[in-house]
C-alpha cells in the first residue's frame, strides 16, 4: 500500500505541507496550541537544511495508488553519529506503521555505517517515546524547551565583564569548535559548523565565547526564520561561557520570541533563563540507539538539523 523512496526536490513543497500539518494536529489535539505559526511553505525550510547537508537524508513513503506522501523523515550523518530528524505521519494515517517503517530505515542506515543513532525527542509524546524504546533507543538525557519573548531594547547584564567574552565565529573556529565539542559530549559534526557560519542562506548566527587565555571554551549557534525561531546548537565549558552564549544569542531576537533548548541538571543557567523571563514550553529527551559518552560540560541541543 505504501513504499518508501529517497526524497526528491519536487517533494519539497508536499513534504512541507506535511510538517505543518502532521505537527500542528498533533499539538493541536494534545496541547491545545500549533506550533508552527507561519504558512505550511514556510516549513520547505527543513527539506532545504537537509538537502544542503546530505542531499540522499530525507526519506519519504507515498500512498501506492495515489501518490499522496503519508510521511517523511530526515537522517543525518555525522563522523561520529547518525542523527534523526524531524518525523511526520499524515494524520489520516496514525497508527498504519509509517513511522516504524521509516524509523527502521534508518536504523538500517546506522547500522551499515557502525554508528550510534540519536536523536531529541518529544518527552510529552508517549507514542513516539514508546515507537524509539521499542526499538533500543535509551534516553540519556532531559532537557527542558523555554520560551523568551525578548523586548525590543534587548536584555540588561549583556555586558557583564564578569562573564567571559563573546564574538561572532569564523572559518578559523572550527577546528577548536569540532574540538570542544568531542571532548564535551563525544560526537562531531564539523560540517554543520562550516555550514553555520557560511551562512549562505543569511538565517543562522554563531558565536564563540573565549576564556582567559583566548581560547574557544563554548560556542552557540541561532537559526531566524518564518517557520522557526532556535537557538541552538552549541556546547560550552562552564555555565559563565553558557551564560554569555545565550545572552548574545538573545539579544539577536530583539522584539521576537525565540525557543532556546537547557539541559535540566544545569540549575544555575535555567534560573538565569527564569530570571530573563523565559517560561518553560515543552520537555524534551536526548536518546541513542548504541553508545554516548557522558556529557562533561553543557549541551544545548535543537531541531533544525537536529542534533543531541
Amino acid at each position: 500500500m505504501f513504499k518508501m523512496r529517497l526524497m526528491k526536490a519536487a517533494d519539497f513543497d508536499a513534504v512541507a505541507e506535511l510538517i505543518f500539518l502532521s505537527t500542528n494536529a498533533w499539538y493541536r489535539e494534545r496541547l491545545g496550541h500549533a506550533i508552527f505559526q507561519c504558512r505550511p511553505q514556510d516549513c520547505r525550510i527543513f527539506c532545504e537544511v537537509y538537502d544542503d547537508l546530505d542531499p540522499e537524508g530525507g526519506l519519504v513513503l507515498e500512498h501506492s495508488r495515489t501518490g499522496m506522501i503519508v510521511g517523511s523523515c530526515f537522517f543525518h550523518p555525522r563522523e561520529t553519529h547518525v542523527s534523526l530528524g524531524i518525523m511526520n505521519v499524515h494524520p489520516n494515517y496514525f497508527g498504519h506503521g509509517i513511522a516504524g517503517r521509516l524509523l527502521e530505515r534508518i536504523i538500517d542506515e546506522a547500522e551499515n555505517r557502525d554508528l550510534p543513532l540519536r536523536l531529541v525527542s518529544s518527552a510529552l509524546n508517549l507514542d513516539s517515546f514508546s515507537l524509539y524504546n521499542r526499538h533500543g533507543f535509551v534516553p540519556f538525557s532531559l532537557y527542558q524547551d523555554m520560551f523568551l519573548s525578548v523586548p525590543e531594547a534587548g536584555l540588561a547584564g549583556k555586558g557583564d565583564p564578569s562573564l567571559p567574552r563573546v564574538r561572532e565565529a569564523g572559518p578559523p573556529d572550527i577546528i577548536a569548535m569540532g574540538r570542544l565539542e568531542f571532548q564535551i559530549s563525544g560526537i562531531s559534526r564539523e560540517r554543520d559548523y562550516c555550514y553555520f557560519i557560511e551562512n549562505s542562506a543569511g538565517i543562522w548566527k554563531t558565536y564563540v565565547s573565549l576564556d582567559e587565555n583566548g581560547e574557544v571554551d563554548g560556542f552557540l549557534n541561532s537559526v531566524d526564520h518564518a517557520a522557526t525561531k532556535l537557538i541552538g546548537p552549541g556546547v560550552m565549558k562552564s555555565e559563565a561561557a553558557a551564560e554569555a552564549l545565550l545572552r548574545a544569542q538573545l539579544d539577536r531576537f530583539r522584539g521576537k520570541g525565540v525557543v532556546f533548548i537547557l539541559p535540566t541538571e544545569e540549575s544555575g543557567l535555567v534560573n538565569t533563563a527564569y530570571s530573563l523571563g523565559a517560561r518553560n514550553c515543552e520537555l524534551h529527551l536526548g536518546q541513542v540507539r548504541g553508545t554516548a559518552r557522558p556529557v562533561t560540560g553543557i549541551v544545548m541541543p535543537t531541531f533544525l538539523p537536529e542534533s543531541a
